[in-house]
């Protein structure tokens, strides 16, 4: 079995391969303090709940934006499984023709999501995810990854407001009634929905006005599913693709 790993500011998701199959996945807060031996308790109480012991998995792969952990779910690895990881970074293969200006400061996330949504779907395409950051990667009608934009996620706008509006409280994110909020928190919730709903809509628009096709636009990561569902511009929702292009990047490197 592999084993695979999306290392977040906020959630590490994991994967368990049997073959091509996703057979289970979770996700779990990221805890920058947790040691190896924390981690290898909370795989063992996961793996104990599916019936799959640590000896099962052959393979293990991992891409991770949060260096610290990088290090410590390496040495995981090397004591809970007795392999070396297979990690994301420079020098691996992943068949992308990347061009951006300086291609080592792509994400490790950003490059598995552009491997998988060319495998799935094809070129061009555009691949939104919904993390602690939200990504727009741009990936033209010759498979070459240009580049894409940045923009706080939900939850860190959501906190910033809370943290810097003295009168406004944390809400839920959730979709609202309306656009027109009759109360504060109504009116916060319509605002985070509908800005990023808008944010997005305006984002890919401007994209696909850099390609002579219609590109496919996908969108990942754990809002995707709440937010996309008003959007105009989104054409799948495919919220397990970054393991999948770990899976695909995997493979490649094994041969």
């Amino acid at each position: 079995m592999l084993l695979v790993m999306d290392v977040g500011n906020t959630h590490i998701v994991l994967g368990l391969y049997q073959g091509d199959e996703l057979v289970h996945h979770w996700r779990i807060h990221t805890d920058r303090r947790s040691t190896e031996d924390e981690y290898g308790m909370r795989l063992k109480n996961l793996f104990h709940h599916v019936g799959v012991s640590l000896e099962e998995v052959d393979g293990v792969a991992i891409c991770s934006v949060v260096p610290p952990l990088t290090h410590v779910l390496k040495l995981l690895t090397k004591k809970y499984f007795q392999l070396t990881p297979l990690i994301v970074g420079p020098g691996v293969k992943t068949g992308l023709n990347i061009q951006y200006e300086t291609p080592r400061e792509v994400g490790a996330d950003r490059i598995v999501n552009a491997v998988a949504a060319l495998e799935r779907y094809g070129t061009p395409v555009i691949v939104v995810d919904f993390g602690t950051a939200t990504t727009f990667c741009f990936i033209n009608e010759e498979g070459r990854y240009i580049g894409g934009a940045i923009t706080p996620g939900i939850n860190v706008a959501t906190e910033a407001l809370y943290e810097r509006a003295s009168q406004l409280t944390r809400v839920e994110i959730v979709k609202p009634e309306s656009v027109v909020g009759r109360n504060t928190v109504k009116a916060v919730q319509a605002g985070v929905f509908y800005g990023y709903v808008g944010v997005v809509d305006g984002i890919v628009s401007r994209m696909r006005n850099q390609l002579r096709e219609i590109p496919t636009v996908v969108a990942t990561g754990g809002l995707a599913e709440l937010i996309c569902g008003d959007t105009q511009t989104i054409d799948e929702v495919d919220p397990l693709l970054t393991l999948e292009g770990l899976k695909l990047v995997f493979e490649r490197n094994r041969k």
